[in-house]
């Protein structure tokens, strides 16, 4: 298996989880949240985060057996940190029972989330990578 299909494998693990924070994401503003959607927020950006990691940590170790910039590491630590805000920002909002700011911050999410593959394939293959655009909206 290649590290491109590691990231892609963890990637396909994650969108059951992604389709549930968009369901989510879209509930009209005003509307009370149900009780169980905090804990839905929560296992799933939390299932989600654990892939991107897995994902990094595969990709960083074939940057390091090729070309390796020493800056990857954290790049990417970044980036899987602003990703890990964005989940605990929508989770808060969700526990608040604010359904606008936690759809606002499952958005935020879905596009960190989004780009988070394109930066693992860029560490490991310099190769120009196709943009997906998110599809919260």
């Amino acid at each position: 298996m290649t590290v491109a299909d590691e990231i892609q494998d963890h990637q396909a693990r994650c969108l059951s989880h992604l389709i549930s924070l968009r369901m989510l994401a879209r509930g009209e503003a005003g509307v009370p949240l149900p009780r169980w959607a905090a804990a839905e927020v929560t296992q799933a950006a939390g299932a989600i985060l654990a892939e991107a990691e897995a994902a990094g940590r595969a990709a960083l170790t074939a940057a390091r057996s090729g070309r390796h910039n020493p800056g990857d590491g954290t790049f990417l630590r970044v980036r899987l940190d602003r990703l890990a805000a964005a989940a605990d920002d929508a989770v808060a909002a969700a526990r608040a029972g604010n359904s606008a700011e936690m759809g606002r911050h499952l958005r935020r999410f879905d596009a960190l989330a989004s780009a988070i593959w394109t930066v693992q394939q860029a560490v490991y293959d310099p190769a120009p990578i196709p943009v997906q655009r998110s599809r919260l909206r």
